[in-house]
């Protein structure tokens, strides 16, 4: 029975159920995208593509480990927990012999894997990166020679059939290559091409060497990247497998075959897969957190709008809990059709979504996108569970109250509000004061990120659970402006005092989108100037080296210092490394010299005998770590290594250098790209004069230190683009959750209208006072939003950057303000407009 009743009310009452309907179906489609990033770094799988031919890989263990043993209460708990380094791990060459005449092991193929980029504008392709290999390795994919021979001498050089298109090469041609060394230019012998009838591989280009050559290029010598097991002949993949694992138990190697092989190939993707579980989650519970602060504002209206209804059944013997049942009923049937829909349009928006951070280089193509039904599933039962707990939390008021004071309030807007409200919101006031101060203490990003963005929602929260009370203040501190702009000014001023209830409605969705995206726009910007300061006050040299491609060669370097009048040249290489299980950015710096070329400065020690076994730190590892100079800190390299090095120094610009500096030679040893970020030159000679001795280098050319500077601005550039990017979704439902609320408002005004039309106010006055009511709930949201985020802001500044003056870019702000106007100025004119069609007189005598 209470469904039937339901589903009339719904079909009798379509455009009052609209904008709860727009609500729900945003919500669902925006937990829907979140979810499938959220799978696809859980499930995401990684299609092995060198190592396609080899059914199983040995490899090194990519994952610095800790175990803790806790004894409590005469119980022993062990905890076991691995994080993944950020370079390559190398496997000793001397497992080959562990696995030479294992039953079922046919050949043991050696891979190396190194950089090695062509010099060649036409040659490079972005969806593309090169690699070098030894060609004795080339039958993992496999690869066959399709024109001219394979590598017999260093300076022999096979490549992919998609490189010899795209530069139009072929067998003869000269090709000049920047790998781990100096660039050397070399003859290419032959063209090779995957087994399969492709030019190359999907997502790499290959290059083969010499195996001496391949050996000298990849920097590691008596060690491998991997090793590639072929079967013998009868041998399945899952027996290949177990005999392998047996042979090397005992050992830290790793066995893997099927689509495990591929994060092995591809490391970047395995680091992506928990990239995206981490954005995946944050995404999705501030989404939620937003929905649900949208969701139940919308039906709140909406059953506001529904009251005089409402209290007639009350009126007629209609129970609460009857009432309940009929408001719950509309609310799981509108969130079923919303969520379905909703869901289904989700899956596209995840992988649009999902292609952006591909573009954006958040995410490598490599790792395939995974859709199933549990997103949609989970996002449906999320809308459902949202709009009936939206729905019995709004009708709180009208079901528990007596049916005379229902019809009593019906016909005016209470102005009270309940205690019960008010402490809630007095609640969330003080969580979102009190995650303000935690914020102010934090001095990580991946620490401070989801507590800033979680402030603004639950101080936006507060907002809309004290709305009315702010709007009635706001309201007597505009009213004698309003009322000196005329007729038009005092309704508009009328409406702001008598309905507040509703103009909170509308303020609430405006401070969320306001505060948000401020918050968004501006943390990025507040880290980057910091850094970029530091970095500035920070370079003492002359001139710097940059290089087209992956980096500026050891050999240049040494030219440069070889030169005239060259005092001082530092190679910055920088990489990751692990102190425990906590990851820190680090550089390596060259230590001869370092004093000339760089300044961090040092707070403690000194950095007059840096050498290869000390380490620098910022104030915020030594403060986290409880270090000072003569401390020893116990560290693991980027590629696993494990290493004791003794503090010489502590120094205070950590975001402009990172918070650990080890010695060059060090670092280089053990990351993917030994290549120099930035070299650093302290000399008195002209840019044409360093030049000049740097001839012999093409690739690598002479810039002022600003580039250092730069180089900062558009890492922090690109992280702004992935914050904006991984927070556009929740952006844009609020952006449409305020045009949806605002319609919804002023469409259920049109009674009001056509009695002020009677009254003798002309239409082009009514909509002056919806504009004039538009722009008052504009100001009070502006205010609101820029407050929260100003005080979130500027508490970021201060955990992060230890000053509280956040960086507001002025013209962006106004552009937020500007935005958010026209669309509460467009959500306000057009229903106006449509609401005022139909003649005042037909209205007023029409039924409800």
């Amino acid at each position: 029975m209470m469904l039937r009743y339901a589903l009339q009310t719904i079909r009798d009452r379509k455009g009052g159920f609209l904008g709860a309907f727009v609500a729900l179906m945003c919500a669902a489609a925006l937990i829907t995208a979140c979810g499938t990033l959220l799978e696809t770094g859980l499930r995401g799988t990684i299609r092995p593509e060198r190592y396609d031919a080899a059914p199983v890989l040995v490899s090194a263990d990519q994952n610095v480990h800790q175990t803790t043993v806790k004894h409590k209460k005469g119980k022993t708990k062990v905890k076991h927990k691995a994080k993944p380094i950020a370079e390559r791990a190398w496997l000793p060459r001397e497992v080959t012999e562990r696995l030479e005449g294992v039953p079922g092991v046919g050949t043991v193929v050696p891979e190396l894997t190194f950089l090695a980029q062509p010099l060649t504008p036409e040659a490079s392709d972005p969806d593309r990166p090169a690699y070098g290999h030894a060609w004795s390795s080339a039958s993992l994919a496999p690869f066959r020679i399709v024109d001219g021979r394979a590598p017999r001498t260093a300076a022999d050089l096979v490549v992919d059939r998609g490189l010899a298109e795209r530069a139009r090469l072929k067998p003869g041609d000269r090709l000049t290559v920047q790998s781990t060394r100096a660039p050397r230019t070399y003859r290419v012998s032959g063209i090779a091409a995957p087994d399969g009838g492709g030019k190359a591989l999907a997502h790499q280009t290959s290059l083969f060497f010499s195996d001496r050559e391949a050996e000298r290029l990849a920097a590691h010598p008596g060690r491998v990247t991997a090793l590639g097991v072929l079967p013998a002949d009868g041998t399945s993949a899952q027996e290949l497998k177990a005999a392998v694992k047996k042979a090397l138990d005992g050992t830290t190697a790793q066995v893997t075959s099927g689509d495990g092989r591929g994060s092995v190939e591809f490391l970047d993707a395995a680091g992506a897969r928990v990239k995206l579980v981490s954005m995946g989650g944050a995404m999705g519970g501030t989404s939620l957190l937003v929905a649900v602060l949208v969701v139940v504002g919308t039906f709140a209206l909406s059953i506001q709008q529904r009251y005089r209804e409402l209290a007639l059944l009350r009126a007629i013997a209609a129970s609460p809990k009857q009432l309940r049942k009929l408001l719950g009923r509309e609310a799981l049937l509108v969130g079923a059709a919303a969520g379905v829909l909703g869901s289904l349009a989700g899956i596209p928006l995840g992988g649009l979504l999902y292609g952006k951070f591909i573009d954006e280089g958040v995410v490598p193509a490599t790792l395939d996108r995974v859709v199933s039904f549990f997103p949609p599933l989970v996002a449906v039962a999320a809308t459902l569970f949202g709009a009936w707990a939206a729905a019995r939390v709004s009708a709180r008021r009208i079901a528990r109250i007596r049916p005379g004071e229902a019809l009593a309030e019906a016909s005016m807007e209470r102005t009270k509000l309940s205690w019960v409200r008010i402490a809630a919101g007095l609640l969330l006031l003080a969580g979102g004061v009190v995650l303000v101060l935690v914020l102010s203490v934090l001095r990580t990003e991946p620490a401070s990120t989801p507590v800033t963005f979680l402030a603004v929602v639950v101080l936006a929260s507060a907002v809309a659970l004290l709305g009315p009370l702010v709007v009635r203040a706001s309201a007597a501190v505009l009213g004698r402006v309003l009322r000196l702009t005329g007729p038009v000014g005092r309704l508009a001023h009328a409406n702001l005092r008598g309905n507040a209830a509703r103009m909170a409605a509308a303020v609430t969705p405006l401070v969320l989108l306001i505060g948000m995206t401020c918050t968004v726009l501006f943390t990025q910007p507040t880290l980057t100037a910091a850094a970029r300061a530091e970095a500035r006050d920070g370079v003492r040299a002359d001139w710097s080296l940059a290089a087209q491609g992956p980096g500026v060669p050891a050999a240049a370097a040494r030219r440069l210092r070889a030169a005239e009048g060259v005092e001082a040249v530092t190679e910055v290489v920088r990489t990751t490394v692990r102190v425990g299980l906590d990851k820190y950015p680090a550089q390596g710096v060259t230590p001869a010299g370092l004093t000339r070329t760089w300044d961090p400065d040092v707070t403690a020690g000194s950095l007059a005998s840096f050498g290869a076994g000390d380490i620098a730190v910022s104030e915020l590892a030594a403060d986290r770590l409880g270090l000072k100079p003569g401390s020893s800190l116990k560290l693991t390299l980027g590629d696993g290594t494990p290493t004791t090095l003794k503090v010489s120094a502590v120094y205070a610009r950590g975001l402009g250098f990172g918070d650990l500096t080890l010695a060059h030679d060090l670092v280089a040893r053990h990351v993917d790209n030994p290549l120099a970020a930035t070299v650093l030159v302290r000399s008195d000679r002209t840019k044409d004069q360093l030049a000049a001795a740097l001839r012999e280098f093409p690739n690598v050319r002479v810039d002022s230190p600003d580039a250092v500077d730069r180089l900062q601005a558009e890492r922090g550039q690109s992280s702004a683009d992935v914050n904006l990017l991984a927070m556009g979704l929740v952006l844009a439902f609020t952006a449409i959750a305020v045009v949806n609320t605002l319609a919804m408002s002023v469409s259920e005004r049109v009674r009001e209208f056509a009695l002020l039309r009677l009254a003798g106010a002309t239409g082009r006055q009514v909509r002056g006072m919806l504009r004039t009511e538009a722009l008052s709930v504009l100001l009070i949201a502006t205010a609101l939003g820029s407050g929260i985020a100003l005080a979130v802001l500027t508490a970021f500044s201060v955990g992060m950057t230890g000053s509280a003056a956040p960086v507001v870019l002025p013209l962006l702000y106004v552009t937020v303000v500007a935005v958010a106007g026209l669309l509460a100025l467009m959500a306000t004119a057009l229903p106006g407009r449509a609401a005022l069609k139909p003649l005042p007189v037909t209205v007023a005598s029409a039924k409800e």
